[in-house]
């Protein structure tokens, strides 16, 4: 019998061979099982931008207080930027609303209210006095935030996230904002020269930490969302009365052990290693 061709006969495919995507693969699974990336939402959502925008707004409002000579206002408009800048993630992360636009328009916020605002309100407020020594302090806390906003974007998805690599720009600018608005809180004099210098090691201390490989607790892997043992809710109590209670000095301290427990840690993790080896 003679036989007949299929011209439109499939070709097959060899066992073990991959699929390649397609534009609507993306972001699916193949039918081999292999996921492929997916896209970047580059969607503008409204909620979480919000929160991103007023902290941008704090943060400038600082800038102009500090030229003003408002340091009192300064330093508690930067406060109002961290406290802002923690929510707008974790509002994106609660509403399903993350977005590449949303990343980069953080790091750019946070760039002004914890990268050049604390650099310029320290800088008018008690390095001015210092001269070149005081702005280059300020440059390399500026530089240091800057680096450290790259870094930890270029680094999204690669390290751990229950620690930050380096001091977060918002607690360094903290360490700024407290420092001044404690000194105005308690009438300090900034011509003492105690004053400037205190603030120069300061800065300088912020930004060399912000760019530095010590790890300092994120806070990311709390979940709000389960519950807590009751001890917990008495120590939150507890801090709230704390800080109630002189705002300035508290929160200045807060922060500064908090810079200081990235090091700590680091202490600690190499004597553990180094006991380990001795056994």
């Amino acid at each position: 019998m003679r036989k007949i061709r299929l011209h439109n006969r499939p070709k097959m495919f060899k066992r073990g061979a991959r699929l390649k995507p397609t534009s609507t693969d993306l972001g699916a699974q193949s039918e081999v099982g292999e996921e492929f990336p997916k896209r970047r939402n580059k969607a503008i959502y409204l909620l979480p931008n919000a929160f991103t925008t007023a902290a941008l707004f704090c943060g400038f409002f600082a800038i102009v207080q500090g030229m003003n000579q408002k340091w009192e206002m300064a330093a508690i408009a930067i406060f109002c930027a961290l406290v802002l800048d923690g929510m707008d993630g974790r509002v994106a992360r609660m509403t399903n609303t993350q977005s590449a636009f949303g990343e980069q328009y953080d790091s750019l916020a946070d760039m002004v209210s914890f990268g050049v605002a604390p650099a310029l309100v320290a800088y008018e407020w008690a390095l001015k006095g210092l001269g070149k020594w005081g702005w280059l302090a300020a440059f390399i806390y500026c530089a240091g935030a800057a680096l450290r906003l790259a870094r930890f974007n270029i680094n999204t998805g690669s390290v751990d996230k229950s620690f930050f690599q380096g001091l977060p720009s918002p607690a360094a600018a903290s360490i700024i904002a407290g420092f001044v608005w404690l000194a105005v809180d308690s009438k300090i004099p900034v011509t003492d020269s105690v004053i400037p210098w205190a603030m120069f090691f300061l800065t300088i201390y912020a930004g060399i930490t912000m760019v530095s490989n010590a790890k300092f607790y994120s806070g990311k892997a709390l979940d709000v969302r389960y519950h807590v043992p009751f001890g917990v809710m008495i120590l939150l109590i507890l801090v709230f009365v704390l800080i109630s209670s002189d705002p300035p000095l508290a929160l200045f301290c807060i922060f500064i052990v908090y810079a200081l427990s990235g090091y700590f840690l680091w202490f600690w993790e190499r004597f553990l290693k180094r006991k380990e080896t001795n056994h």
